[in-house]
């Protein structure tokens, strides 16, 4: 198979700065790859994606160059499954029933070992909460203190705790935006699935009065452009291939469904987080490998749990558990941010590692100085272009709509 731009890219970041572990595959064994760009003799910062499937060499290049230019010692492993770390020394992709929580974890712990490192700030985000909470379990001497980015908590008591949160913010409450959302799903102008995806997508990168002006617009029978082009993104978390490096979430099926349980007990209804997720040839759910509730309270490092107003993904009240079980947690709330800050507000991301590094998550001001932040990064240029888009949409169809009056 010919060699990719983005896998001569990673190879080179990991000669350059990083190395490779080798690791149990099942019958087989695996390179894992990470980087680290510049080690130091202090606390190092471990940053672990969202996913499951997303890739840490080559779409993180821009968050580590602003790390290192912060000063701070940042590493991040390559998951087992994807990019650089995909296929065993036989060449073969790994075997799915390879890809577990229980692996990864150990993959990460037998990094720090090939890096020199005995304890690190673990920063997860989204998925990657998952990860760095369940590496607090089974390696909770390699943890000096820990950062949860839109956190996960468990699998099927955060898919209650959301379907109440979503319905309660976008289709039962008293909100303009519920009711004209309310007004659109008994006009049954669009499918259940598709507004599911177009409103959260739109309320959370470009904000609330956006979404209810393109479900209103719906109603009018506008801004079928722009709903179509917004229903369309997003459909690489379903798709089963994506792309090389970048996010890969077929060989992690395993974790997604059969650990996580992201297509399991559909309930049909709108706004259930389910329904991103359903694919046929989904593996069965077989359960969590952690009881994380019931393990949370022995963690005795200092935790920020930092969530975004607008985050519907891993909304409010999972970041509310989460800080409520872990005793010497602080919640870190980021107004006007979607899910993820590693993706969203990476200075704000930075910010807080920094602050976890320093041991000053608890000092006044933390929030202060995160708000003057500006927002960079490329999913940060989302809501403006969402914004775009749909004023432009309603212009056209605004101006055909007159046009068309005009002739009749």
């Amino acid at each position: 198979m010919a060699t990719t731009g983005l896998e001569r890219m990673a190879t080179a970041e990991i000669n350059r700065a990083g190395g490779r572990v080798r690791r149990p595959a099942g019958a087989e064994q695996i390179d894992i790859a990470y980087v680290r760009p510049t080690p130091s003799n202090g606390t190092p910062l471990v940053a672990i994606p969202g996913g499951p499937g997303m890739g840490s060499i080559v779409p993180y290049r821009s968050l580590r160059r602003r790390a290192v230019r912060d000063g701070v010692d940042i590493l991040m492993m390559e998951h087992r499954g994807v990019g650089a770390s995909r296929k065993t020394l036989s060449g073969n992709d790994i075997a799915m029933d390879a890809v577990t929580i229980g692996a990864v974890v150990d993959d990460l712990a037998a990094v720090l070992d090939h890096a020199g490192i005995e304890r690190a700030v673990i920063y997860g985000t989204s998925y990657g909460t998952y990860l760095a909470q369940v590496f607090g379990v089974r390696h909770p001497d390699r943890v000096a203190a820990m950062v949860l980015d839109s956190p996960m908590l468990s699998a099927e008591g955060d898919v209650a705790v959301i379907r109440r949160f979503l319905r309660g913010l976008l289709l039962d409450g008293p909100s303009s935006l519920a009711t004209a959302v309310r007004s659109l799903l008994s006009a049954d102008l669009v499918p259940i699935a598709g507004l599911n995806h177009v409103v959260q997508v739109v309320y959370e990168f470009a904000g609330p009065t956006a979404a209810e002006r393109l479900v209103r617009a719906r109603l009018d029978g506008r801004g079928k452009l722009a709903w179509r082009r917004i229903a369309a993104l997003g459909e690489i978390e379903v798709a089963g291939d994506g792309r090389r490096f970048i996010v890969e979430p077929d060989l992690v099926a395993g974790i997604a469904h059969g650990e996580l349980g992201l297509s399991h007990n559909p309930d049909g209804l709108p706004f259930d987080p389910v329904s991103t997720y359903l694919r046929d040839d989904a593996p069965r759910f077989q359960g969590e490998p952690e009881d994380l509730p019931a393990t949370l309270p022995a963690f005795d490092w200092p935790t920020a749990v930092i969530s975004g107003d607008r985050d519907l993904r891993t909304p409010r009240p999972v970041a509310d558990q989460v800080t409520e079980l872990i005793p010497d947690a602080v919640l870190v709330p980021i107004a006007d941010m979607a899910h993820s800050a590693l993706d969203t507000h990476p200075l704000a991301a930075l910010a807080v590692a920094r602050a976890a590094l320093d041991g000053t998550l608890h000092a006044d001001g933390l929030s202060a100085r995160i708000a003057t932040l500006p927002r960079k990064g490329p999913s940060s240029l989302l809501g403006p272009l969402i914004r775009a888009g749909i004023n432009l949409d309603l212009a056209v169809s605004g101006a055909r709509q007159r046009i068309k009056a005009a002739r009749g």
